[in-house]
């Protein structure tokens, strides 16, 4: 996902001062831009697609562990009741085991659900960009066509002053250009994704304890039971 999402920062932050400058016809810079953002949005599409269907796989994992979790606890229990304190003890361990693979299985999901929700949001900014610009490139044409032919104008009135329409129609386009860029710059400030030290601190005490869990949830499972 990082290749698709450098892509896109990399379109969206590219030097349109350059562009404009280097362009023959601010017409063809236009339709150029709007493609490249095209292409991106199928490049986005498809990693979308991906990235949901891991969000999918991860959403499974998690359930399928807990059925596990659910099963090891009857049969403690059943072991328990049949006075097999031993295999319940088995079962238990079992339970504790898979209870901490949850957890890891959970953290995998919220991260697999973020990275989905960032791609949906980058999909809709850029269709949403897309629209935009498609329905202001009719205008943006016809201020570059009333330049120009101010331009022209303006070279049979005055030589000094031939420059201004052209001027002013790039100026325009450069502020538009301005707004684009703050906003894809917003984007990528709030699609940072913090990262969190005390993870591997948190499951090393979390192991430490996992024995003293098992006796523990042993004693309180007796004692509902009737057993203790």
């Amino acid at each position: 996902m990082s290749g698709i999402i450098d892509r896109f920062t990399t379109i969206i932050k590219a030097n349109i001062n350059e562009l404009l400058d280097r362009a023959e016809d601010p017409e063809k810079m236009v339709d150029q831009y709007l493609r490249e953002l095209t292409e991106s949005l199928a490049e986005v599409k498809e990693a979308a697609a991906g990235v949901m269907a891991e969000e999918q796989r991860c959403r499974r994992e998690v359930e399928q562990n807990q059925t596990e979790i659910d099963r090891y606890d009857g049969l403690a229990r059943k072991a328990l009741e049949a006075g097999n304190e031993g295999d319940a003890r088995t079962f238990l361990a079992k339970k504790q085991q898979l209870v901490a693979q949850g957890e890891g299985l959970q953290v995998a999901l919220d991260a697999a659900q973020a990275n989905s929700q960032k791609m949906r949001e980058m999909h809709d900014k850029l269709v949403a960009d897309i629209q935009t610009l498609n329905g202001r490139r009719a205008a943006i044409k016809a201020k570059v066509a009333v330049a120009k032919t101010q331009d022209k104008v303006n070279d049979l009135a005055s030589s000094g002053d031939s420059a201004a329409g052209a001027i002013d129609a790039f100026n325009r386009m450069e502020s538009k250009a301005n707004e684009m860029l703050d906003r894809s710059n917003a984007m990528a400030e709030l699609n940072t994704q913090a990262e969190d030290p005390a993870a591997d601190l948190e499951k090393k005490y979390e192991l430490a304890g996992s024995t003293a869990a098992v006796d523990d949830e042993l004693a309180r499972m007796k004692k509902d039971m009737g057993l203790a």
